[in-house]
């Protein structure tokens, strides 16, 4: 049982004691907080909200819904949607902020508060230490009865999202179509199930198969799109012959396909790709997190432009691609951040983008997967325990590797001649991640195998 207070909400696993765990206490309190500071903040009294598929979805949007009401806020409710659609919400309805209810790519048990400004996107650090300083405090007022904020549900919002995307510049609707796509879809029983589809009609997408499509919050696998948990998607692309499989998490902001023989595309390539499209019609600079593949640094030099890492967290990203003016972005876990729609990750526009791409190529997955470098990645974790000084073993680790170069700015990250690792806590588990990156896939490995054996000899 887990609450975790971090850049990327408030996150917990449902049941248990209050402050240990998600509890309705919890979600209360700090949905209270969130509205507290949002009415600091201006005189602006709405705020747009929508769930993902998950069991305890209804029940936290129960929750949530009554609170903002209590605060005197008004609740324009989007019911089962996709994070990127409440993010592009608030900006649709001028709204005050926005409250997403999605664990992302974790287990069943776990749900959580994501927290949006009035640009429909994800507060700052700063802001968020406030919001948690309120929470603690329970420094927040209930609104009188003649006060109480008033609800409403929109279904139409998330229609304007897919039209904002079909209608998106680079993306080819008469390419796609000529195309003639057999794609099947793992909707990991959440909300894909229900935009997927609808996006792919909307770009004339009409042979296709959606797996796990019951909207129920029972995932079929573990929903974190990773290659272990898409045995069943890359099976049935080869079974059907089909040209495409596509994978989504259960809030619909990350991505990653499965090339026409049932192998992966690579979810750190799903960014290199629709990259490579963007920046051969639109010139520019880019940014990923350190975490992510050295491969989309080689393909934006390739184009001409420049490349910048950023600290991990949507959050970090989005500053970053602003500082340098990036034309594309995102993160190695297939999160798409295309600015001039959104600031936010968005696997219906990384869809629409990719299916272009690969339209435009006149290739197979599999023959364009082929063009890019080909680096491997080693992705592993270690969980903790309540107590363990992570100061101490970090330290311990660059007293180790003193010697190569390293980057502090989000944990430790050391390059070696050819390779990488990254160890950080993560923003939305008790682990620490271990990712390592080599031309050899035995080598990234290896480096992965040895840092984690030297965080068990620093605990």
């Amino acid at each position: 049982m887990a609450l975790i207070k971090s850049i990327s909400g408030i996150r917990g696993t449902i049941g248990g004691r209050p402050g240990d765990t998600l509890s309705p206490l919890d979600v209360v309190r700090f949905t209270a907080a969130f509205g507290t500071w949002l009415s600091q903040q201006s005189d602006n009294r709405k705020v747009i909200i929508g769930r993902d598929g998950r069991i305890s979805g209804e029940m936290v949007q129960r929750l949530v819904i009554s609170t903002l009401n209590a605060l005197g806020i008004d609740v324009i409710d989007l019911g089962l949607t996709t994070t990127p659609t409440v993010e592009m919400a608030v900006v649709f309805e001028k709204a005050a902020g926005g409250i997403i209810l999605t664990a992302s790519h974790n287990p069943k048990e776990w749900n959580a508060l994501k927290l949006l400004n009035s640009k429909g996107e994800f507060i700052s650090a700063e802001a968020g230490a406030i919001v948690l300083d309120i929470a603690a405090k329970e420094d927040f007022v209930f609104a009188s009865v003649d006060q109480l904020g008033n609800y409403s549900a929109n279904d139409q919002l998330f229609q304007q999202h897919i039209d904002a995307v079909v209608n998106y510049p680079l993306v080819d609707i008469a390419a796609i179509k000529k195309a003639k796509f057999k794609i099947i879809v793992d909707a990991i029983n959440s909300s894909g199930a229900i935009a997927v589809p609808i996006l792919l009609k909307a770009l004339g997408v009409t042979d296709f198969t959606v797996l796990n499509s019951e909207v129920n919050g029972k995932f079929a696998h573990n929903p974190e799109p990773l290659p272990e948990n898409l045995l069943e998607l890359c099976n049935e692309v080869k079974k059907q012959k089909a040209g495409l499989g596509i994978a989504v998490d259960p809030d619909v902001d990350r991505l990653c396909f499965v090339c026409e023989d049932g192998s992966l595309f690579g979810e750190e390539y799903t960014l290199v790709a629709v990259a490579d499209y963007v920046l051969a019609n639109r010139k520019g600079n880019t940014v990923s997190n350190m975490s992510s593949t050295r491969a989309l640094k080689d393909v934006t030099i390739k184009h001409g432009g420049e490349y910048s890492p950023s600290a991990v967290g949507e959050v970090n990203v989005v500053n970053k691609m602003k500082a340098v003016n990036a034309v594309i972005g995102g993160e190695g876990n297939g999160g798409i951040i295309v600015p001039d729609l959104h600031y936010g990750r968005d696997a219906l526009i990384g869809i629409a983008l990719f299916l272009t791409h690969l339209a435009k190529q006149k290739k197979s997955a599999r023959q364009l997967r082929n063009t890019y470098p080909d680096y491997f990645m080693s992705k592993n974790k270690i969980e903790l325990a309540p107590g363990f000084d992570l100061k101490k073993i970090f330290d311990h680790i660059r007293k180790k590797y003193k010697k190569n170069r390293i980057n502090t700015e989000d944990g430790l990250k050391i390059e070696f001649e050819h390779d990488w690792v990254h160890l950080r806590t993560s923003n939305t588990e008790p682990i620490i991640r271990i990712y390592a990156e080599s031309n050899f896939e035995t080598t990234a490995s290896n480096i992965a195998q040895k840092l984690m054996q030297d965080i068990r000899e620093a605990m």
